[in-house]
């Protein structure tokens, strides 16, 4: 008697169970929305740069892009009024081009060198990094209108 206790127990919950996880499923569609609504600008270290932009210490003499996807560095600081005016178009940006481009931001006092080496002066300065040719900059702020243009003549041509 105490095993069919148990089977009966098991089948209820089974019934109640089966029901509850086929309307969890989400649709491919929904797999898709859910993931670009977290793309957001990732932040690099020097390390993470010459491993997914360019190794420029392995080939200081030459360019060799080594991203999956075109991608844009921004060369940023915290305390930088354009620079956080920039901020919420560049996330717009990484959304809205989510699996056609990468957007990378580098916050130049915590990473001097990588500002040093690309010249940064004065921020933001924006890297447009294509797949196959040279990198492009832009200095100073860019409304997304600007940015949009950017990367439909450099980075998705």
């Amino acid at each position: 008697m105490n095993a069919k206790y148990i089977v009966g127990i098991v089948l209820t919950g089974l019934l109640f169970t089966v029901p509850m996880q086929a309307q969890k499923q989400t649709t491919p569609a929904e797999k898709t929305e859910a993931l670009t609504q977290s793309v957001k600008p990732r932040h690099l270290t020097k390390a993470e740069f010459l491993s997914k932009v360019a190794n420029f210490e392995k080939a200081p003499d030459r360019w060799e892009y080594l991203g999956a996807r075109p991608c844009i560095v921004d060369f940023y600081a915290s305390w930088c009024g354009p620079c956080r005016k920039l901020a919420p178009i560049l996330e717009e940006l990484a959304t809205e081009y989510a699996g056609k481009i990468d957007i990378y931001k580098v916050d130049v006092d915590k990473e001097p060198q990588l500002a040093t080496i690309f010249g940064v002066q004065s921020i933001p300065t924006l890297l447009f990094c294509p797949m196959t040719a040279q990198p492009q900059i832009a200095t100073g702020f860019m409304d997304k209108e600007a940015l949009q243009q950017a990367i439909s003549q450099v980075l998705l041509p």
